[in-house]
């Protein structure tokens, strides 16, 4: 059995992602490849090339790769994939956009954000904004697959795979790379950070954010919001928490004045240990909580803060 991974990176790094979209695959067992593509992404294949259980690593380094355009990448890995039983990619920005593109050309059906392995065809995945846990099975001949990255931890970067140039690319033609629009910050990237510190309605106005800030300076923590406070304008929709916003899975996640709404809880209930301050000691965020604070938050935070 053979299983392609292909690799999320921003051509100048490898992301912790498809380490742990290699976890998945290792849970399928086979023989592991990764496709690196994009453009000058040499530094890239060379840390793909170090994931533990990766036989080989190709290489598609060409312009019509530089920002992974769905109609390019999807081309090159549906010229791959009779090679292979498995294609597996990150459940993110960048697979979901690529992915079903491929699932669609093959002609099978995508399984998507799996959770965890049970068998080579039988995955686990959630449903209802994570409020059910479904086991599906697939009997297509090739399984197209992204995976949750929050749900597998990163293998480790101990390996040697053979690295292999990739010489075709693959042009479609039919759409291109406008502009990036990037929000700047010296802190953690939301979706990487190992410790998070959210804010919810209860922060009242967007100004009230700044109590968060003293405290995520002193833990190094990334800052992230519920649907309620973005929709509400207090804060930039990149900073959203939930199953429409960013997916994640610290070690230390902290919630402020955030009720727990389903749709918050599915973008963070995998964190290791999670600490609600709430002055509704019913708010459902307690329930998922390891440590429940039932006080004021302007109250709490200038004394975590002080302690901190």
């Amino acid at each position: 059995m053979s299983i392609l991974v292909i690799a999320e990176h921003d051509n100048a790094s490898l992301k912790a992602d498809t380490l742990k979209t290699v976890a998945a695959a290792q849970a399928i067992g086979g023989d592991i490849h990764v496709l690196v593509a994009g453009s000058d992404c040499a530094v890239a294949a060379e840390q793909a090339s170090k994931a533990n259980g990766v036989s080989k690593v190709f290489v598609a380094d060409n312009a019509a790769y530089t920002n992974q355009l769905a109609e390019n990448v999807s081309a090159l890995v549906v010229e791959l994939a009779g090679d292979y039983d498995h294609i597996l990619a990150a459940a993110s920005t960048t697979g979901k956009n690529f992915m079903p593109r491929v699932a669609a050309l093959l002609d099978v059906a995508q399984v998507s954000d799996i959770i965890a392995v049970e068998s080579a065809d039988t995955f686990v995945r959630p449903i209802y904004a994570g409020n059910a846990i479904a086991t599906v099975q697939s009997l297509d001949e090739k399984k197209v697959i992204t995976v949750r990255a929050t749900g597998f931890d990163a293998v480790a970067t101990d390996g040697s795979a053979e690295i292999v140039t990739l010489s075709q690319a693959t042009d479609a033609g039919i759409s291109s790379h406008v502009s990036d629009e990037f929000t700047e910050s010296e802190r953690p990237d939301l979706g990487a950070a190992s410790v998070v510190i959210s804010g919810g309605r209860g922060m009242q106005n967007g100004e009230n954010f700044k109590l968060l800030e003293g405290i995520a300076d002193k833990l190094g923590a990334a800052i992230g919001a519920s649907r309620a406070a973005v929709d509400a304008g207090f804060v930039p929709n990149d900073m959203q928490v939930g199953q429409t916003g960013k997916i994640v899975a610290p070690d230390l996640y902290i919630a402020v004045g955030i009720s727990g709404a389903i749709q918050h809880l599915a973008g963070m209930k995998d964190s290791k240990v999670i600490v609600a301050i709430n002055k509704d000691p019913e708010a459902p965020i307690f329930q998922v909580a390891d440590y429940g604070l039932v006080a004021d938050l302007f109250d709490a935070l200038p004394q975590l803060e002080s302690s901190l």
